[in-house]
């Protein structure tokens, strides 16, 4: 059915679920990031499974052309999955046929056992622990590394030069938002990555998503300033015990600062203080990863097929390009060989851009 067919009980049953799981405790995972993308992907629909007339799960989903499915608004969700009562156990095959999906693909499955006998791929997303308190979390790092360990000084270096450093948790600034999607698309292009805010429909759900004020999916714009300049800010999603980073973003102007990093450590001790247990990096392999994380969850990917003929038809479409980056992603010389070949590319493409605009 459609998200918003779902009546105030069965919303309420899915919170509750996910109140019950720390595993599912992602605004990804929520009703209200369902219900907001489906206004922007019009084919988002959620399986409901029920037992003797009890409702026992929820999954999530955007339907394809021919049988397929995928996670809602894949392109930018960061926790996919079955949101269950806990101790359920199902079969994803048979939830899905009975749904009419021929083939399910997953790339943040939130490591759910019964997908793993379809799982091709186990990925690392490392995470902030700020279980301990940020006090404890921030000495940990500045052992682990020295680019965290020499942040003070170029803050105050930051602070000398540009003007005094300030940190918003949580800002309706609606200009400076459009900065960081304009930086961020900046950013796609440098480093020849796909532009998501290219899309009509990214830019206006993610928009959308951050004026929302939900506890277990709400928005979350944070900004770094020095003085009267933006430095760096980052527009998310936050659930009361969890801050996925999604868009961060910074002033390339500033780089020699490490604003980015800057930012990282401001959201984690105003994210401490309002009693969240961990920022999720996401998946991927990012050097500013290494120094922040202390620990990593695991997501996996993969796809459930329930028939051979949309089976066939998906494997053609996505599974060659698929598994080739993932043996790239994989091969941490082949992962950073192809990172610098694309930011060749892009360094080029932004150039002639450049000199076009010129003209």
């Amino acid at each position: 059915m459609a998200p918003g067919e779902l009546g105030a009980g069965e919303q309420e049953t899915w919170r509750a679920f996910q109140d019950a799981e720390p595993s599912l405790a992602s605004p990804f995972l929520s009703y209200e990031f369902t219900l907001a993308a489906s206004r922007y992907r019009p084919r988002t629909r959620v399986a409901v499974v029920r037992e003797g007339g009890e409702t026992v799960a929820f999954l999530p989903m955007e339907l394809g052309r021919f049988g397929e499915a995928t996670p809602v608004a894949a392109l930018i969700n960061d926790a996919q999955g079955m949101v269950h009562r806990g101790g359920y156990d199902w079969d994803p095959r048979e939830v899905l046929a009975l749904s009419g999906i021929g083939v399910w693909e997953f790339d943040h499955v939130v490591a759910q056992k019964p997908f793993e006998q379809y799982t091709t791929l186990r990925a690392r997303s490392p995470i902030m622990d700020l279980g301990s308190g940020f006090d404890s979390y921030l000495a940990g790092a500045r052992r682990r590394s020295s680019r965290i360990k020499d942040l003070p000084r170029r803050q105050r270096r930051l602070e000398r030069e540009i003007g005094p450093v300030r940190f918003d948790f949580h800002s309706d600034d609606v200009e400076a938002m459009s900065t960081l999607f304009r930086w961020k698309s900046e950013q796609y292009r440098r480093t020849a990555r796909t532009d998501r805010f290219a899309l009509g429909w990214i830019r206006s759900l993610v928009t959308d998503l951050a004026a929302m004020k939900p506890p277990r999916c709400s928005g979350q714009v944070s900004l770094l300033w020095a003085g009267d300049d933006l430095v760096a800010g980052h527009v998310g999603l936050r659930a009361p015990s969890v801050l996925p980073t999604w868009f961060p973003t910074y002033d390339t102007r500033f780089s020699k600062y490490s604003p980015g990093l800057l930012l990282h450590v401001a959201m984690a001790e105003a994210a401490a203080a309002a009693g969240v247990g961990y920022i999720d990096l996401g998946r991927g392999e990012k050097d500013y990863k290494d120094w922040l994380a202390d620990d990593a969850l695991e997501v996996w990917e993969g796809r459930v097929t329930t028939r051979r003929s949309a089976a066939a038809l998906h494997w053609g479409r996505r599974v060659p390009v698929r598994t080739l980056r993932n043996v790239v992603v994989g091969n941490r010389t082949l992962y950073e060989a192809a990172d610098r070949a694309l930011k060749g590319y892009g360094a080029v493409r932004t150039r002639l851009g450049a000199a076009t605009r010129a003209r």
